[in-house]
């Protein structure tokens, strides 16, 4: 059995990781990764000696790559196609009815926050991915609240299974920075943030949040990883705060997990999330979260043993109450996040979770139920 995973190729965040993660798990002779333009993705792939296959499709609307794509399944005798983001989902509902294999789908963000900020041509978008979503023979949701999300959209229940993300726990840096490697003192409060410059991530919350924090104690840091369209207002933002010498932009870094132990707390904001990578990322560093009520976060962090799980108005206020915790109180919560998340959520349980609904698609006819099965 073989299967193609299909992306457009562009993602840099935790859908990236999500995907080159559980492919990596995954017998590497049995899946390949199927990209529609150059990108972080492809790269970072084949340096995990992942089998890729570009089908370089001219431009987002290039309808020609639909003929490639369906050569190379037929080619390669591909058993199942699963697909990852809108554009490889409008894809393959085009190619379906040519196709006599089945077709999984991860719905990794809320389809109504996909095209944000893209006006009227978002707002056609938007409902076309909707209608689409309805088309696979099953998906899979990565945390309750998009199963129910699915569930709306029309997508019966037998046909969706809840598999939460995993991350290697075991996959450590050899070396972890410092504060002061990191251009701070022992005596800062480190807050990072990973997450795209995008309005999803809703980072303004996260820095007028900070902003309150910071006029009681100046030692405070916001650190934000990632990069995207909103930077340039995000620093305008930091200059009405007053607060642009104490929030640092370090764009796109390819050593999160060295950064993310300096930290003593992470953040973070979302309007949507399914189950946030980064909060996985921050249990496997042992540092203690703060996250808006969004996706599966209630599943990983499900007390306040491990951090604080929060409406978007009580951000500064659950910064303020981490502030207040002294380093020892903060590395246990660390620690007891890191045990919690370990016992449940690893990269293998993941893999084993999703290889058996492959199993049992391509065993068993696609009007037959999966999620009883798994």
């Amino acid at each position: 059995m073989k299967i193609l995973h299909l992306n457009a190729g562009n993602e840099t965040g935790g859908g990236m990781s999500h995907i080159l993660s559980l492919l990596n798990s995954l017998d590497h002779d049995e899946v390949v990764l199927g990209v529609l333009e150059d990108g972080e993705m492809e790269r970072r792939a084949k340096e995990l000696s992942i089998d890729t296959v570009n089908f370089n499709q001219a431009f987002p609307y290039d309808l020609s790559v639909l003929f490639q794509i369906k050569r190379y399944i037929e080619k390669e005798e591909i058993s199942v196609v699963h697909t990852h983001g809108p554009r490889a989902n409008v894809l393959m509902k085009m190619l379906k009815p040519t196709l006599s294999i089945p077709w999984v789908l991860t719905l990794h963000s809320d389809p109504e926050d996909d095209f944000i900020g893209h006006g009227v041509k978002g707002e056609f978008f938007t409902r076309l991915h909707k209608w689409v979503i309805r088309s696979a023979d099953h998906c899979l949701a990565i945390s309750e609240s998009f199963k129910q999300l699915l569930l709306k959209l029309g997508v019966p229940d037998y046909k969706i299974s809840t598999i939460y993300n995993g991350i290697d726990f075991n996959d450590k840096p050899d070396h972890t920075a410092t504060k002061q490697e990191l251009g701070f003192s022992e005596d800062d409060f480190l807050i990072g943030m990973v997450a795209r410059l995008e309005p999803v991530k809703q980072h303004e919350i996260a820095i007028e949040s900070f902003a309150s924090l910071h006029k009681e104690h100046q030692n405070a840091k916001l650190l934000l990883i990632g990069e995207g369209s909103r930077e340039s207002e995000l620093r305008h933002l930091c200059r009405q705060y007053n607060v642009e010498k104490d929030v640092c932009f370090l764009g796109r870094r390819d050593d999160v997990s060295s950064v993310l132990p300096a930290m003593d707390v992470t953040l973070l904001t979302s309007k949507s999330e399914s189950f946030p990578l980064v909060l996985l990322e921050s249990a496997r560093a042992q540092v203690p979260v703060i996250s808006t009520k969004v996706g599966g976060v209630n599943q990983l962090v499900p007390s306040p043993k491990y951090g604080w799980v929060t409406e978007s108005h009580q951000v500064s206020e659950a910064l303020k109450q981490a502030y207040e915790r002294d380093c020892a109180e903060r590395q246990t919560m660390g620690q007891q996040f890191y045990n919690f998340a370990r016992s449940r959520y690893s990269l293998n349980h993941l893999a084993d979770q999703v290889t058996k609904i492959y199993d049992l698609l391509y065993k068993l006819p696609l009007e037959n139920e999966v999620e009883s099965h798994v």
